[in-house]
């Protein structure tokens, strides 16, 4: 009898799977009919413009639909091998950083040499996501590719390869646009020539899917079970993973970087009744071409004249993030996710002259800023006279580097307190990207605001996304894993509403863009003064905070046991929190990654204190960001490196160790 029922339960599933993709065929003809009948029309002449209307028809509009339903059924079809090979339904090129990385490599390649970008963009692409999904893959092996460490790692390992690719950016400041607006993807067609480059990769790629239908089938079994019918797990493992990557750098080299189609195409092809391996691999294809056409199609329907409402990609990637939250409930951890190197923590017999020591670690730091500076000769002493010339644009950075860093301490450990999760920090769990959210619709807004009216959008859109998370996970007592991974879906939607700003090229996007790359170039006394009183506003009250921040990681009910109001606690910090982020985004940026840094090594210092912790975290953090722009001023001379994008480039490798020393339990 469960025989019976199984075969009934697939059989009505592919009845339904076949009814919903009728209707989603039905949609997308009846969209293109639409698209057709209302294409804005050429202004003059009768003639003229019905001849430059068939031009734009045959050469633009259409090539259009075929371009998306091509790139929209390859990352469906590379979503739906991701997340089988690796047994994760949030694998994609996106939480993986494929598209990240072939995006970097991308960047890279026209920065360096021009030509080997144009003369093989898919194998520059190929070789960027292979080289990220790898680094991804080799740093949850330890966890046997626990879907929330593959996650973590993979959001890291965007970041970073992101800092990379605004540093290149920036760089090449003749390209900073346009590369931001290819990187948004762009479904815009002139002619026939992406659509003759990506059938065929898609073509092989479909037909190498069919050919491991059977040993995809077997892969949803046990690894030992797998091996004893003797089936090779590296090799096809390696296989399916080479096609995934090649299919999605493709798609990324062709039209930019589409965010979380391939998560959300596979999710969507199970609810509409696929069951098995095959079904999945017919109908994620076939539901990603629609749902990229569709999406398109509503953004130049809503668009002015010829112009898109806005880019695919970053519409995709605000679908993808309420995708991942649906996803929430069926994600289970294999390990919890800990940032701890080691089972057991060190205390210090003397905590307090570690704090003492990274004070003057702190005052020889801003020394050091003040008076050593790069010259066309070597490094340059400054004294006297030629000290006080500098200090009116040395000073006021330094300060605002500091500030930042040491307000991304705080806030970090803030929400490692309150959500008993090491791996919390304004840059994981999206905060630092709802600021920019904030900060972007502010400037669509208000157009040029003021810095004042910047920072209250970016507040309120830093407390927005962390308010979102806390209530979302509160149902399940701040689960770790669900944290993280709503940080991560708050944090696609956010960085999709920068990146559609971004894409309109205009005075808007650049100010976005020196946002991300956490610049202090032009830091004066007002972002002095405004990281110093966010210290003392928002910092500073979290002395007297004590009891909460050591209470409330040991759970709920210990600490209702001791008398703590849990909801007016939790959202005074998360005020806190939110309020010093905006503030630190603001001033260099949501890359740094000090936020989790600063806490994480204060813990492995050995101080366990919550109130010693916090003032390590803040120093720790000060230091960072000083020595960082400090650093950023002299390593490339007479070129600068944003101190955000700097500073990540120092915490992001560190973080990547420390995941990949972090084993299984």
């Amino acid at each position: 009898m469960p025989g019976t029922t199984n075969v009934a339960s697939m059989a009505y599933g592919s009845r339904r799977a076949m009814m919903s993709m009728a209707a989603i065929f039905a949609a997308c003809a009846a969209m293109l009919a639409l698209l057709i009948a209302t294409r804005p029309t050429v202004p003059g002449d009768a003639v003229t413009a019905d001849v430059l209307g068939q031009i734009l028809l045959w050469n633009s509009l259409l090539p259009r639909t075929v371009i998306a339903l091509l790139a929209g059924a390859a990352l469906g079809l590379a979503g739906a091998l991701l997340q089988r090979v690796l047994r994760n339904p949030i694998a994609d090129a996106s939480t993986l950083g494929i598209a990240a990385g072939a995006e970097l490599a991308l960047v890279a390649g026209l920065s360096f040499s021009p030509l080997l970008a144009g003369f093989s963009r898919e194998l520059v692409a190929f070789s960027g996501g292979l080289f990220a999904v790898g680094l991804v893959l080799a740093l949850s092996w330890r966890r046997s590719f626990d879907p929330v460490t593959v996650a973590v790692s993979g959001l890291i390992v965007s970041m970073i390869t992101a800092s990379l690719t605004i540093t290149f950016i920036l760089a090449r400041g003749e390209y900073a646009l346009s590369v931001s607006i290819w990187g948004a993807g762009s479904l815009s067609q002139q002619d026939w020539q992406g659509v003759l480059s990506l059938a065929p990769r898609l073509s092989i790629g479909a037909i190498a899917a069919a050919i491991l239908i059977r040993p995809l089938n077997v892969l949803a079994l046990d690894d030992t079970s797998a091996k004893s019918l003797g089936l090779s797990l590296v090799r096809l493992r390696l296989a399916i993973l080479l096609l995934a990557v090649w299919l999605a750098a493709s798609v990324t080299a062709t039209v930019g970087v589409i965010g979380f189609l391939g998560l959300a195409a596979p999710a969507i092809a199970r609810l509409c009744g696929a069951r098995t391996t095959g079904q999945v691999l017919i109908a994620a294809p076939f539901t990603g071409a629609a749902l990229l056409f569709l999406t398109d199609a509503i953004s130049q329907l809503l668009g002015p004249g010829f112009s898109d409402l806005a880019p695919a990609g970053a519409a995709t990637a605000l679908m993808g993030g309420p995708v991942l939250l649906f996803l929430l409930p069926r994600l289970h951890a294999i390990s919890p996710v800990t940032a701890s190197a080691s089972s057991t923590e060190r205390r210090l017999a003397r905590p307090n002259l570690y704090i003492v020591f990274l004070v003057v670690l702190i005052a020889l730091l801003i020394l050091a800023a003040l008076v050593v500076g790069p010259s066309p000769t070597g490094l340059r002493f400054a004294f006297g006279q030629s000290l006080s010339e500098l200090m009116p644009f040395r000073l006021p950075r330094i300060l605002a580097a500091g500030g930042a860093g040491a307000l991304l301490g705080a806030a970090g450990f803030i929400m490692q307190r309150v959500t008993g999760n090491p791996i919390a920090s304004p840059e994981v769990l999206g905060v630092s990207a709802g600021g920019g959210a904030g900060l972007a619709a502010t400037l669509y807004l208000f157009g040029s605001a003021s810095p004042t009216v910047m920072l209250m959008g970016m507040a309120l859109g830093s407390l927005a996304v962390f308010s979102i998370m806390i209530a979302i996970t509160a149902s399940r007592e701040l689960s770790a894993e669900r944290l993280l991974l709503s940080g991560i879906a708050m944090s696609a939607i956010s960085m999709a509403i920068v990146t559609i700003v971004l894409a309109q090229g205009d005075m808007n996007a650049f100010i976005l863009l020196m946002w991300m790359a956490g610049s202090t170039n032009r830091a004066g006394a007002f972002e002095a003064w405004t990281s110093l009183s966010a210290l003392v506003l928002f910092a500073a009250p979290l002395l007297f905070m004590s009891r909460w921040l050591t209470i409330l990681p040991l759970g709920s009910v210990v600490s209702k046991g001791v008398g703590l109001g849990l909801t007016s606690s939790r959202l005074t910090l998360a005020i806190l929190a939110a309020l010093m982020t905006a503030v630190a985004s603001f001033l260099v940026g949501p890359l740094s990654l000090a936020g989790l840094v600063a806490p994480h090594l204060a813990r492995l210092i050995g101080l366990t204190g919550a109130r010693q912790q916090l003032l390590a975290s803040l120093l720790i953090g000060a230091a960072m960001l000083i020595g960082a722009d400090w650093l950023s001023r002299v390593v490339i001379y007479p070129y600068q490196v944003p101190v955000g994008v700097f500073a990540a480039l120092i915490g992001g490798p560190y973080l990547l160790w420390l995941i990949s020393h972090t084993g299984k339990r």
